[in-house]
């Protein structure tokens, strides 16, 4: 995938009985995308309460969507699911990657948790692997920050 560039269509499947959004329906605002798994600590620890952040503080300038994708692993039930959406407080759609991991090796992603960031137009505008607060998701919060025309550090001053 290439920066400022379309990303292609995913291959998503509905977990609690929702349609699945095709790419074109988040034209219009930017796009985070999230690719997890339940049994990635990194995931669980620092991923979903950064997108849920995200979710509570941007939620009006910014979507989110979580992939949950399974490149090594068991399989998860719905139940799983639910207790997840519940234990961790998911404040944004989900969707199991199809035929396993899918979409995570169509976008190039690294592990999880892997972040892909789209402008309102769709295009790339950041991809990367991982959680850490001093890397992965400082660098995203920046990079979210130029996207909305906003400093978030300066704003909470």
């Amino acid at each position: 995938m290439e920066l400022n560039q379309p990303i292609p269509e995913w291959n998503l499947l509905p977990i609690f009985s929702k349609e699945v959004p095709a790419l074109k329906d988040f034209k219009g605002r930017p796009l985070l995308i999230l690719f997890f798994n339940l049994g990635c600590p990194g995931c669980k620890g620092r991923a979903l309460p950064y997108a849920n952040r995200v979710v509570v503080e941007n939620g009006e300038h910014i979507k989110v969507l979580g992939i949950h994708t399974r490149f090594e692993g068991p399989e998860y039930e719905v139940s799983d699911f639910e207790k997840a959406k519940e234990d961790y407080y998911i404040r944004f759609p989900f969707f199991k990657d199809a035929n396993l991991a899918e979409t995570f090796h169509r976008y190039q992603a690294g592990g999880t948790p892997h972040w892909i960031l789209l402008d309102s137009e769709g295009k790339l505008v950041y991809s990367i692997f991982g959680s850490d607060p001093n890397n992965a998701l400082l660098r995203l919060d920046l990079k979210i920050g130029e996207l909305l025309g906003v400093s978030h550090k300066n704003e909470n001053e």
